[in-house]
């Protein structure tokens, strides 16, 4: 049996590219033909995957962080000269400090300056996982044109309007604080006229400022799993999986585009902690407990290969 791991990262339990081990881990001692491929969405571990795909060298550079404090952030080099660059590793958000109408995106513009200066091809920019809603604000202090040709992977294709009340309530934002928001998103005439573009609310915004320096956004599942060259094809058995399975998995995840890609073959997707089934897939919940994170995974693969002989 020739099978694919190509999970999602399990956000602050492991990285995409530790549940991808621990999974093939599993699928070889069945007696399973397995490859790793960790896949992203545009938000955390975009461009790790990138870089584990394709090769690449990783930059750093000084920047600051959503409230101002120093801040070392790296962005990665592809071979053909394309930057990928995270939002969230410049302006990440933290659970101990939720203050998103203090929140700025400037450190990001600092990471996308530190990257032009070395005069790339194009840019990749990776959109999600932020502690701003500043519209790009912040950002655009910084960056007031871009010098190359940019794609956003937008992890969400929410609109600039809209985001206040769809992602204001994770970053800490109460009903005051939205309202608020939205005055102030509704205000901006820098940008009022890519405010309905789909993805123009990804990470607070910043989808916007970017499109209104001419980039193009794109929804991030599909953008990623192009650049790694996902193809199911040639594969029994696929095995993707994220912390959390939802209804928010399908919409727009890696894990659900991986599903949507496999069509024909069968696909087994898990979660830590599962919530809906996914159609089109065998749906998987392990234990819950992330210090079994590693041996559920490990199992999990084993357990299929050995169930499909």
């Amino acid at each position: 049996m020739r099978a694919l791991a190509c999970p999602a990262s399990l956000k602050g339990v492991l990285t995409a590219r530790e549940a991808a081990a621990a999974l093939a881990e599993g699928l070889r001692k069945g007696g399973a033909e397995a490859d790793e491929l960790p896949v992203a969405d545009g938000g955390e571990g975009t461009a790790e995957a990138l870089r584990l795909a394709r090769g690449g060298e990783w930059r750093k550079a000084d920047v600051v962080d959503a409230f101002g404090a120093p801040r070392r952030a790296r962005w990665l080099l592809l071979p053909d000269g394309t930057a990928v660059i995270e939002a969230a590793a410049a302006v990440p958000i933290d659970p101990g400090r939720l203050d998103p109408v203090a929140a700025s995106s400037r450190g990001f513009g600092q990471l996308v300056e530190a990257a032009l200066a070395e005069r790339p091809r194009a840019l990749l920019l990776a959109l999600g996982g932020t502690a701003t809603m500043d519209a790009g604000a912040g950002f655009l202090e910084v960056v007031r044109e871009l010098s190359v040709p940019a794609r956003v992977a937008c992890d969400v294709m929410t609109t600039l309007l809209d985001a206040p009340r769809v992602f204001g309530p994770q970053k800490g934002a109460g009903p005051i604080e939205i309202a608020e928001l939205e005055r102030a998103f509704a205000a901006r005439e820098d940008i009022v006229a890519v405010s309905n573009l789909p993805g123009s609310g990804a990470a607070g915004g910043l989808g916007a400022a970017l499109a209104s320096l001419g980039a193009q956004l794109v929804p991030g599942a599909a953008l990623v799993l192009d650049e790694l060259g996902f193809d199911a094809a040639g594969y029994e058995l696929v095995v993707t999986g994220e912390g959390r399975v939802d209804a928010t998995t399908r919409l727009g995840k890696a894990v659900g585009e991986v599903v949507r890609r496999s069509a024909g073959v069968r696909c087994v997707v898990f979660g830590g902690l599962v919530d809906g089934d996914v159609p089109g897939a065998e749906t998987v919940a392990l234990s819950g407990d992330p210090a079994r994170a590693r041996e559920d995974l490990a199992a999990l693969g084993a357990d299929l290969v050995a169930v499909s002989n």
